[in-house]
């Protein structure tokens, strides 16, 4: 591995975008559990971020399901009960699969823009009784840190004007729509609340203003 690599590879997490351009790096066949997909790499040209793009069918001729996706290691790897990053997940690829064309973009934006080891010392405060939130903001960051500049960038890279967005982050659909992506539709990519989950989806609906068609305090 290269000096230019490693250095990428020890940049923060939440470092923006700083030129509207990201560079496509590789492409490749990618089968998957849900079906055959192509994925693309991307970088944006400052090299501060990196990010992947699966890609399935015809995206161009009508508006896709697109899913943005935040990194999450201790979700989507470790099988974490603590947040419902694994099934979102895991839900977008299968419902693009179903559709038979779609794109979900992972990018590198663990604890919504505050790295993993931030995210771990989240954690604990959370085990103190910190809300997620809260937890974020004791430790200097915003609530979300998340700005979505790469997805606008690699939908644009993919030539893609028009999607159907698979999220319940308003924040989301705003940060394309000002970039000049037309969202026709917000698909919502809800989970239902478990034990573990419960405070954690309500403070997302409470706090962050995330859309949800099940009232949290149900569960």
């Amino acid at each position: 591995m290269g000096g230019d690599a490693r250095a990428y590879i020890y940049s923060r997490y939440n470092d923006f975008v700083s030129s509207q351009s990201v560079q496509q790096i590789a492409s490749a066949d990618f089968p998957t559990r849900w079906g055959k997909f192509r994925i693309f790499g991307f970088r944006d040209t400052a090299g501060k971020e990196e990010a992947v793009a699966l890609v399935m069918g015809d995206v161009r001729s009508v508006a896709p399901l697109v899913r943005i996706h935040s990194q999450c290691l201790t979700g989507d790897v470790f099988g974490s009960l603590r947040c419902d990053c694994r099934q979102q997940l895991e839900m977008a690829l299968a419902m693009i699969a179903e559709q038979g064309a779609g794109v979900l973009i992972y990018e590198q934006q663990e604890g919504r823009g505050i790295g993993l080891m931030a995210k771990l010392q989240a954690y604990a405060l959370q085990d103190s009784g910190f809300d997620t939130v809260e937890a974020n903001e004791r430790l200097g960051f915003k609530a979300d840190q998340r700005e979505f500049h790469m997805p606008v960038e690699i939908l644009k890279a993919l030539d893609i004007k028009r999607v159907r967005l698979l999220s319940n982050n308003p924040d989301k659909v705003a940060a394309l729509e000002r970039a000049g992506i037309e969202v026709t539709e917000r698909v919502p990519c809800e989970v239902a609340p478990t034990e573990h989950t419960v405070e954690y989806l309500k403070t997302k609906q409470e706090k962050l203003g995330h859309l949800f068609t099940r009232r949290r305090s149900q569960h």
